[in-house]
């Protein structure tokens, strides 16, 4: 295969490739490859001769014919050549496992299936059809048949239906990177040629058109369209290329396309007017000039494809870490991915508790804010009121008053104050696992490479919450016990201190003070007050302790020890559905994976052959 053939296959290539992956314009992650890419864009007006320069290309009879607007649907035609002795096949893409040898069929798909799109009227679809035919007699192009022009609507058509053809036209032969080939009738004014006309305007340098005279055998007698063809009527960059078609009775014959070719060549080799340009007239001249300027075309984009190339590369190898690479089928890699993913979360975890990211200082403000004014709101105040205390001494005394101290009451009031603490203890404890709750939901969510596991996260969210219900009943039975060991053993030293009731002689023991007046029950009550403000202030301090220790310390060391312990136990289909992905985001990482593969692929053609002389 010469280096032109190499070149221009690579491309063939690539834009079949595209095409399958989705890659050919719109808004697609990656639209503009296809367009870097120059191919031929087939323009004429109806009944030009365009279907038939095409089979001439071919040299197979495949596409429809009738009367009217035929080539209702773009048809994108792929023309990969193959060794020779190899046999001809041709392929569609929305029948991608299917090969025809038949061409009749090929013909008949494209029909049934411009159908499925516009139905059995005459309406139009720009949704193109993509066809490729692989063969030794081609050669390596890639030619779009558009829609003929036209200049009225008939019966069955929107009276739009010119300026839609016209409109899907333009779209494709605007662009940059096409080559246009105008089809134009030699038996008609090259001046009303629809094909030309249009190319003019898009092309006002000729430098990307083609011009193409087809039925010059059907010209009248004693005329010729040499000033056309030699460029004085209207001059392009590229010389202009006169067909010459079967005739209607060739086709009813079903003369094949290489008898055809032979005809070709005969009536231009014994022609008295264009014997001297027999050798750059016809199909297959036209199939070799067009793909030498493909060729050349190719070979100028080459930097600016290269580096569309290496930039798609890049932006796919991003998305690719950001989908996560495809997982082994192994029982010991897929066990060794789900430690990682846990691996990953639980940093992430840690992160928020330490202060690398948002969330942790939450549990601070329970401890600095919530805590103490939940200590503040105690109702104290009620329980040593005078007539509680009272109540709670006189009933600690029962039938025998106290001699010297009320110690029974004192006791009953103590245990009854401290019970208030287990409700702000509770709510620390609540309040944090709230909180820790939170951030193992922010973490899973922020961990990137678990987004494609949905089943893996929810596992991980259940042990991760088990775990933390763990903590949490550790955590409210250590607080608790704190305020019990406040009640089961007061400060005795605190009481100790306290200034006894002394009479003016200075002897306590012979007080003559009234035990039950009613300063002598405000005494107790504020002697209580002031032990439970003591002991309160250390449990201020002791509850965060405690709950750091049972809940946030644990959280951190071992949040999913034994969702590990249980990992290490399942067998390898189990593991495989814990790794079971969104088939929306398996998708996504498919095609990613086929773009990468196909641009790194196409890079390296390119290198190969790019700038071999």
């Amino acid at each position: 295969m010469t280096t032109m053939e190499s070149l221009i296959g690579l491309v063939n290539r690539i834009q079949r490739a595209c095409t399958v992956l989705g890659d050919h314009g719109g808004d697609n992650a990656l639209p503009t490859l296809w367009e870097a890419l120059p191919s031929v864009a087939v323009v004429g007006g109806q009944s030009s001769g365009k279907s038939s320069v095409l089979e001439s290309i071919v040299g197979r009879d495949f596409l429809p014919r009738g009367s009217g607007i035929v080539t209702r649907r773009p048809l994108v035609l792929q023309l990969h050549k193959t060794e020779d002795g190899q046999p001809e096949y041709a392929e569609f893409l929305h029948l991608s496992k299917r090969r025809f040898t038949d061409f009749a069929m090929v013909r008949k798909e494209i029909q049934d299936e411009t159908d499925r799109m516009t139905g059995r009227s005459k309406q139009i679809s720009p949704v193109p059809i993509h066809l490729s035919i692989y063969s030794p007699n081609v050669v390596n192009l890639t030619l779009i048949d558009l829609p003929g022009l036209t200049k009225v609507a008939v019966e069955g058509q929107p009276e739009s239906i010119v300026q839609d053809i016209e409109n899907m036209v333009r779209t494709y032969v605007e662009k940059p990177n096409s080559i246009i080939l105008a089809i134009s009738p030699a038996n008609q004014d090259i001046a009303t040629s629809d094909a030309i006309k249009l190319a003019r305007e898009v092309d006002p340098s000729g430098e990307r058109t083609f011009g193409v005279l087809t039925k010059l055998d059907l010209m009248d007698k004693g005329t010729n369209a040499l000033d056309v063809l030699e460029g004085r009527s209207y001059r392009l960059q590229h010389p202009w290329v006169g067909i010459v078609n079967r005739s209607q009775a060739d086709i009813n014959k079903n003369v094949d396309m290489i008898a055809a070719r032979r005809k070709e060549r005969e009536y231009f080799s014994s022609s008295p007017d264009y014997g001297h340009l027999a050798n750059k007239m016809g199909s297959e001249y036209l199939a070799k000039l067009l793909s030498k300027h493909l060729e050349l075309v190719i070979r100028a984009k080459i930097p600016s494809i290269t580096s569309l190339i290496n930039k798609t590369i890049d932006e796919l190898e991003s998305e690719m870490d950001h989908l996560g690479r495809p997982i082994a089928l192994d029982a010991g890699a897929q066990l060794y991915t789900i430690l990682e993913l846990c691996r990953a979360f639980d940093r992430i975890f840690k992160e928020h508790l330490d202060g690398g990211r948002p969330g942790g200082d939450r549990i601070y403000g329970v401890f600095d804010n919530q805590l103490p004014a939940a200590l503040r709101k105690l109702p104290f105040d009620r329980h040593l009121s005078m007539q509680n205390v009272r109540k709670i001494v006189s009933e600690a005394d029962g039938y025998q008053p106290h001699l010297i101290a009320p110690e029974q009451g004192y006791r009953r009031l103590i245990e009854g104050s401290l019970n208030y603490f287990r409700g702000p203890a509770e709510a620390s404890v609540d309040a944090v696992h709230f909180v820790l709750k939170e951030l193992v939901r922010k973490s899973i969510g922020e961990t990137l490479e678990l987004k494609r596991f949905p089943t893996l996260q929810a596992e991980i969210a259940g042990a991760a919450n088990e775990a933390l219900e763990r903590f949490r009943e550790d955590s409210r039975k250590t607080s608790l016990r704190l305020v019990d060991m406040e009640s089961s053993y007061p400060t005795v030293d605190f009481f100790r201190k306290l200034p006894q009731e002394v009479e003016k002689g200075g002897n306590p023991a012979a007080s003559t003070v009234d035990r039950y007046t009613e300063g002598h029950f405000r005494r107790i009550g504020s002697n209580v007050s002031s032990y439970i403000g003591m002991v309160s202030d250390t449990l201020k301090h002791s509850i965060p302790k405690a709950v750091v220790y049972c809940q946030v310390r644990e959280a951190k060391r071992s949040l999913l020890n034994h969702f590990y312990t249980q990992i290490g136990k399942k067998e390898a289909k189990q593991l495989s559905q814990l790794l079971d992905e969104d088939p929306t985001l398996m998708e996504r990482r498919q095609q990613c994976a086929k773009r990468l593969e196909l641009y790194k692929s196409a890079r390296d053609e390119i290198d190969s052959v790019a700038w071999v002389r």
